[in-house]
């Protein structure tokens, strides 16, 4: 968890805001007792959470498809290649959406902007902590050669939690 005390309480700022204006039919499933709130939610994306992001193409038709996620100061972060449509969807209408859906029982949205993110400092040390285990110590050089990351400026975030009966 790379997230600072200002991280967490503008997380949990967004979350509640998100909430408070979520429609009737998403607040009935999003029950008060089923949310995340911001530092619980900061534990549990701990690592590499699988996303299914969606962006809009030139005449507005919604693609999505998975990429893999870091959490990393309160915001979820991904990387794509510079040669991908992806990428040329998101530098053109940078609007996206994205789901983290481990299991039924857990599920985070989010809504927002994605926006160029500086492979460097805390992301940087964060991504090798993940990818250098899993893929070993080449992944660096793969992280050096271009891959480009976003960042997810959201307007909207949802967290979701069904717990298991006592």
């Amino acid at each position: 968890m790379r997230e600072t005390a200002e991280d967490i309480r503008a997380l949990q700022d967004l979350l509640d805001h998100s909430y408070d204006a979520a429609g009737s039919h998403l607040r009935s499933i999003t029950t008060p007792e089923r949310r995340v709130d911001a530092e619980e939610l900061a534990q549990r994306l701990t690592g590499m959470c699988l996303l299914v992001v969606a962006t809009v193409t030139a005449d507005c038709r919604p693609i999505a498809g998975p990429l893999d996620g870091i959490f990393y100061r309160g915001a979820f972060h991904f990387g794509t290649s510079p040669e991908s449509v992806r990428y040329r969807h998101l530098l053109a209408r940078p609007q996206v959406s994205a789901t983290h859906l481990p299991r039924e029982e857990f599920a985070v949205n989010v809504h927002g902007h994605a926006v160029p993110a500086e492979v460097r400092g805390g992301l940087r040390e964060t991504l090798l902590e993940v990818y250098v285990p899993r893929y070993g110590p080449e992944w660096e050089q793969f992280l050096d050669s271009g891959p480009r990351y976003m960042r997810i400026d959201a307007d909207r975030m949802f967290s979701f939690q069904m717990r298991a009966p006592e």
